[in-house]
Order: structure tokens, then C-alpha cells, then sequence
């Protein structure tokens, strides 16, 4: 059986016209870390075509994206991994989504790093792969937070230089990000 949550947008950037609500549902298997992983990043990386684990529409990809967005000719343009993400996953996906841009967020910074030093070691391909490390007292509170309905007022998201500002359920969240690339 799986939970629901909604989260009620609103955007304060003019660059990122969000959608009003987004749903993420909770599998078995996940974790509301996983969840509060995908809304970030939902948030973080918004664009047309956009989707929290979207069908490729392909049978040569054995894999189930947390967001991808796919170009007219349903070819994934940007894939995105939350969470634990093996580096045997991660070395198929550079080959199986070669025109892909491919990002793994990880609930804390130490997690980035290990999974940069992991890559390093099985000598994955280079520049293929950009992780993204939350800082982990941040996605701790936000956790606590995450009721069945939320609000989020997005204010800032940017990689250069790393930085988010927002809004959740009423309490505000200034911080930066750890941008590795491999």
C-alpha cells in the first residue's frame, strides 16, 4: 500500500513558473527522506515535461527514473536518481541514456562524497555525472515536516553559486549545496 502527499506550490522566482499542487506518492520500499529528495528536486530542477518517476517508454531501459524529463522524441534529455543509487545502476545509465544529463541527490554532503569516491574507485566514465548534496540537518527538519498536505513558497534555487531559499509548512529554510561532478 502505498501514502500520498500534497504539496501545495508557489513560486516567488519568475524563472521557475511552477505547478499549483504536486502529488508524490510513498512506496513500500521508501522512505519520506525519499519523498522530501523528490520534491527538491522536482523544485529544484522544474522544466516542461518534467516527471516524478515517468514512464521512458523504452524496453532497453531496465530502470525507473525519480524525475525525468524526455525531448519530443521521448529520448530522456534529464535523469535524475534520489537517495541510494548504486554505482553499478549508474555506470548502465551512461550508457543506456547517452544524450541524458544524469543527477544523483543525496540527503547530506558525506553521502556525496562517498558516492564521488566510489565512482572514482570503479572508474565510471567522466563527465557524465553531477550529485547534488543536501545539507543532512536540512533534509532532517524537513522530514519531521512533511505532513499528508504541505505548502512550499519557492524564493531562490540556483547552482551558481549553490543556494536555496523557501518556504515549507511555515518555516524558513536558507541554505546552500555540495555540487560534485564526475
Amino acid at each position: 500500500m502505498s501514502t500520498k502527499f500534497i504539496f501545495d506550490l508557489k513560486s516567488e522566482d519568475r524563472r521557475r513558473d511552477l505547478p499549483r499542487k504536486l502529488i508524490i506518492g510513498l512506496k513500500e520500499n521508501e522512505s519520506i527522506r525519499h519523498v522530501v529528495l523528490k520534491l527538491l528536486g522536482f523544485v529544484l530542477f522544474y522544466r516542461d515535461r518534467l516527471e516524478i518517476e515517468g514512464d521512458v517508454m523504452n524496453d532497453n531501459i531496465p530502470f525507473e527514473p525519480d524525475l525525468v524529463q524526455l525531448d519530443y522524441t521521448l529520448q530522456p534529455v534529464l535523469w535524475v536518481e534520489c537517495g541510494d543509487c548504486g554505482v553499478s545502476k549508474l555506470n548502465k545509465l551512461a550508457v543506456k541514456v547517452p544524450e541524458a544529463e544524469i543527477w544523483v541527490l543525496k540527503a547530506g554532503t558525506t553521502e556525496a562524497r562517498h558516492l564521488l569516491a566510489l565512482m572514482e574507485k570503479e572508474e565510471l566514465r567522466r563527465d557524465r555525472y553531477q550529485i547534488l548534496g543536501f545539507e543532512s540537518e536540512m533534509i532532517q527538519e524537513l522530514c519531521h515536516l512533511v505532513k499528508p498536505r504541505n505548502e512550499l513558497v519557492w524564493v531562490v534555487g540556483d547552482f551558481d553559486p549553490p543556494a536555496l531559499q523557501f518556504d515549507f509548512n511555515g518555516l524558513w529554510f536558507d541554505s546552500s549545496f555540495l555540487l560534485l561532478k564526475h
